[in-house]
């Protein structure tokens, strides 16, 4: 099991009011600071922001990204709210996507740093 992920950000500052926005509606807070690192959370840090200052913008064709589990599509359509008007840049509105197993309800976000981040919940069928 995954215990937490983190992800690399050129300005911490801007990455931290950027994720403290785009995180809340999922339930997740600032947990722990330090000077080179946040962590968010429900209860423990789950997602580090690492400050990486010469980093340059993740390319769109890495094929990364970090996906959250959402409680409800609410959530989810609350998320990509949040975090695009936090700065961040849709990379696939709210909605149904196509799979072959399970109904799932998914938005994509790209952070200020090109990071792909994704809510989703899964649907009864």
């Amino acid at each position: 099991m995954i215990d937490h992920v983190s992800v690399g950000v050129s300005d911490l500052a801007r990455s931290a009011r950027f994720y403290e926005r785009a995180l809340a509606p999922l339930g997740m807070t600032r947990q722990v600071e330090r000077p080179k690192n946040i962590g968010f959370g429900k209860t423990y840090p789950e997602l580090w922001i690492n400050l990486r200052s010469a980093m340059a913008r993740v390319p769109a064709d890495t094929g990364s990204h970090l996906c959250l589990r959402a409680k409800t599509t609410a959530e989810v359509d609350a998320f990509h709210a949040a975090a695009v008007e936090a700065g961040g840049v849709s990379d696939g509105a709210p909605g149904l996507r196509p799979h072959d197993r399970v109904r799932y309800y998914a938005a994509f976000v790209l952070d200020p740093d090109g990071n792909r981040i994704e809510a989703v919940t899964f649907l009864a069928e």
